[in-house]
């Protein structure tokens, strides 16, 4: 596996790739990889010939009181992880590289509504950030297909919303979420929780399921299951940023009558910032 750090050298050894009639993987990521990601890494090689991961922790999708500063940089650890996931080119660009005219000025991508509500609302303007990103990767690369983990759903929301509406020549690929044995979402954040508050964090996953089990046995009291488990994530020792149930494809506000359904929560242990959410798919009302 090759390391790349400037466009110039990505787009030599994508062309070269491609000029071997190989099909172009990518998995995007802010590094500190774990087993989720290097599952994006596999799915990706499963799919195309040629795979190419990018290490950016990304600015334009950082708050002023968020974590960019002391969000983990592991790049010598992630770089074994791709090797050995089979990755076969890492693109790792310092920001100047990313944004040379810097992040002021820098042509913005924004996808209304989507970006709007749920983390959207908690976290103004990171979604832009990421839409940006993204795109300029997209460029960058110019991959066929791109694998992104569901962990993140309203993100993947966001991502196959842009690439609809700009016509962009990209398949999106969604990989389900990676868990720990305790059934909380690994994340890259979850290092920063205590031994504590790690005994803690799989409330979130438990009031998800719980939910799900829920609605898979007729209950379509949305409103009275979402108040009820927000209680319980609260009780456990986190606040709640949010728990929502929607629509699974549009992410506005379910009805008894959707059947296409994703559970969505976000809390805070502490300052760390967990996400996680469940799809569930009902039978439809006889």
């Amino acid at each position: 596996m090759n390391t790349v750090k400037t466009v110039l050298e990505l787009r030599a050894a994508v062309a070269r790739a491609r000029a071997e009639g190989k099909r172009i993987g990518f998995v995007p990521t802010m590094g500190n990889l774990h087993s989720g990601h290097v599952a994006l890494v596999t799915k990706a090689c499963q799919r195309a010939d040629f795979v190419v991961a990018s290490i950016f922790v990304n600015p334009l999708q950082f708050g002023a009181n968020e974590d960019l500063d002391s969000y983990p940089r592991t790049l010598a650890a992630d770089q074994e992880k791709l090797l050995d996931a089979g990755c076969n080119l890492l693109f790792a660009p310092t920001v100047s590289e990313m944004y040379p005219s810097g992040t002021t000025t820098q042509t913005r991508v924004s996808v209304p509504e989507l970006s709007q509500e749920l983390c959207g609302a908690s976290r103004p303007g990171h979604f832009e950030g990421v839409a940006t990103v993204v795109s300029k990767l997209f460029n960058m690369v110019q991959p066929d297909l791109a694998v992104f983990g569901q962990k993140d759903y309203q993100q993947l929301a966001v991502i196959k919303a842009m690439v609809r509406d700009l016509n962009l020549p990209v398949q999106i690929i969604g990989e389900p979420t990676v868990r720990a044995e305790d059934g909380l979402a690994l994340s890259s954040r979850n290092g920063y929780l205590s031994v504590e508050q790690r005994a803690i964090a799989p409330a979130i996953h438990r009031s998800l399921e719980a939910i799900a089990t829920a609605l898979a046995q007729g209950n379509r009291d949305l409103q009275g299951l979402m108040t009820e488990h927000r209680k319980r994530i609260v009780d456990s020792g986190m606040r709640l940023d949010y728990l929502e149930i929607r629509h699974a494809d549009t992410l506005r506000a379910a009805t008894e009558q959707d059947v296409e359904l994703v559970i969505l929560a976000a809390a805070y242990l502490g300052n760390t910032r967990l996400i996680d959410n469940l799809r569930v798919s009902l039978s439809p009302a006889a």
